[in-house]
């Protein structure tokens, strides 16, 4: 078993992310130790009744989380306005990210939990170069394609497609990207999550998985052939199914993970089963990393009201992966 902590990043300072990690340590305390990578100018700032331990090493995580959050200082550049993202803050975003791998990668940290970026911020402060945490945390384990998968009781998706424009899914879905999208949730799930098979359900593209090609000839060339090489090798998959009956719950019954085409067919019905418990899995990496599924949410910022259960679940699901 795993006995090391949690790496949580510190995300977007002037989002809800420096909030509820404190908020999560009140629920989980010493059952689930983990630490907050950030400016501890930022966290007293919030004026916080909960409390938070300065730690120079991973190491002294568990015991400090017996008194309050252990937080291991980075220094930004700005402090912090809640609501309102400096530029000058976006490059010390990116490098908690890059510090909490490396923690992991170098044996001090038995996973990563990251709290939400802003990726307007950084584009503007850092020319960050990646669509999202995701296809960053990728270019730090090294892996080409790193797969999104969002989990909540009941219900696992994982898009094929993730932060593109709805006009471009179309031409950015191929059969290798579908097949290696599948074969890395396929062994994922065996790895990680002790699934001897999988059970996979693949939706369509088109309205009615195109209806024998009525409403689109996509799951005719390119999605079917790929499923059927999969059987062949013997994967267990269904589809191409009409995505607009696969996640009432007889359906969910039936797999273990749905794979979509796209980035809202995917969270559009996670969000909608439970919209505050859902958490994101990244997929294909050399190490285990979880985020909430939720963003920076600067409206909320600094008000005392955002919901930690998502971050909650996320850190629940790193320790659930790292002790095995």
């Amino acid at each position: 078993m795993n006995s090391l902590p949690i790496a949580l990043s510190c995300g977007e300072p002037a989002g809800v992310g420096l909030e509820l990690s404190l908020k999560a340590w009140t629920n989980l305390r010493a059952d689930i130790p983990f630490f907050l990578i950030a400016d501890r100018r930022h966290v007293s700032a919030l004026n916080s009744d909960i409390p938070f331990v300065e730690i120079t090493t991973p190491n002294q995580t568990a015991t400090a989380c017996q008194n309050g959050m252990p937080l291991l200082h980075h220094e930004f550049l700005a402090l912090n306005l809640p609501g309102h993202p400096d530029r000058n803050n976006a490059q010390c975003v990116i490098d908690v990210i890059r510090q909490a791998v490396d923690l992991v990668q170098t044996g001090h940290a038995a996973a990563i939990c990251t709290n939400p970026i802003h990726k307007k911020a950084l584009q503007d402060g850092a020319g960050f170069a990646y669509p999202g945490h995701t296809e960053f945390l990728g270019h730090l384990g090294g892996v080409d394609r790193p797969v999104m998968m969002l989990a909540a009781p009941g219900l696992r998706v994982v898009p094929v497609t993730i932060h593109i424009a709805l006009s471009k899914v179309a031409a950015a879905l191929t059969p290798d990207l579908l097949e290696q999208t599948i074969r890395i949730t396929h062994h994922d799930l065996q790895r990680r999550f002790h699934l001897p098979n999988p059970r996979i359900a693949v939706a369509g593209l088109n309205p009615h998985a195109g209806e024998s090609g009525a409403m689109g000839n996509e799951e005719i060339t390119l999605i079917a052939p790929v499923l059927e090489r999969l059987r062949t090798e013997g994967f267990e998959i269904t589809g191409p199914l009409s995505a607009d009956t696969m996640f009432h719950p007889e359906a969910r019954a039936a797999y273990d993970v749905a794979i979509c085409m796209y980035h809202d067919q995917a969270l559009i019905p996670l969000k909608t089963l439970d919209f505050h418990g859902g958490t994101n899995i990244t997929l294909g990496l050399p190490f285990i990393r979880t985020s909430p599924d939720h963003g920076t949410a600067f409206d909320i910022a600094g008000k005392g009201i955002a919901n930690p259960s998502s971050l909650i679940a996320a850190l629940k699901q790193a320790h659930a992966m790292a002790k095995t």
